[in-house]
């Protein structure tokens, strides 16, 4: 009983309704990843460096590390540019909160570089639509970014809509406040609250001019940095 109870939970937290189109088998994880132990997702390509910040139609592009509604924090290792479960006192992390309010992960070949101000870490993304599979790479269309800092330092959240989606036709902040009201003030509640209060500071939101100075700038920061190696 003990076995099949644990085997229940399991599928009840750790899979997507079959039905949803952008879920592909299995479940949850992008087809060409596969686990090489229970906290790394191993990827064919370098997560990290194979794809470019912005495909051939100019759209930026994503890896989802954590698909939306999920609380288990998964990072792209910027050693390997595989998927590995992040770690926190010794334990996998799962968060204390509600599950994240979109599909959240980075922009592959963008740093956000200890020198101006970021965290040396790859920009944060968080696309707004249904479900997509952890590890998988998509392009979506930015339209803006919510400012926030982090321990004093910037990271930045850029908001983009997926093509799948209901709000496929946003095309600023402005727009997904008018057409879709609420939405930015779920992304900005969640994103101040969810690692505890007071964590995080939030400056309000950026126009996708800002975003797409953000992106350029981190994206040059990448090539500079990877030069010099």
């Amino acid at each position: 009983m003990k076995i099949l109870t644990i085997s229940l939970l399991f599928l009840l937290f750790h899979s997507t309704p079959t039905s949803a189109i952008s879920c592909n088998l299995p479940c949850g994880i992008a087809p060409a990843l596969k686990y090489t132990d229970p906290f790394t997702l191993s990827s064919p390509n370098n997560l990290l460096k194979h794809s470019p910040s912005r495909d051939v139609a100019g759209n930026i592009q994503a890896v989802i590390e954590v698909p939306a509604g999920r609380t288990e924090k998964w990072e792209v290792d910027k050693k390997d540019g595989n998927l590995k479960w992040n770690f926190k006192k010794g334990r996998p992390r799962v968060l204390k909160y509600i599950g994240y309010p979109g599909n959240y992960g980075m922009v592959p070949r963008t740093l956000l570089s200890k020198e101006s101000g970021g965290d040396d870490d790859p920009l944060d993304i968080i696309l707004l639509g249904p479900p997509l599979n952890r590890g998988q790479v998509v392009s979506a269309k930015l339209i803006g970014v919510l400012k926030l800092l982090d321990k004093g330092e910037q990271d930045d959240k850029l908001i983009a809509v997926q093509f799948n989606s209901p709000l496929k036709k946003t095309d600023s902040i402005e727009e997904l406040d008018e057409k879709f009201p609420g939405i930015t003030q779920i992304l900005e509640l969640w994103f101040t609250n969810y690692k505890g209060t007071g964590k995080m500071k939030s400056n309000g939101f950026g126009d996708l001019e800002k975003a797409e100075r953000i992106l350029n700038e981190a994206a040059e920061q990448f090539e500079k940095a990877a030069s010099q190696k």
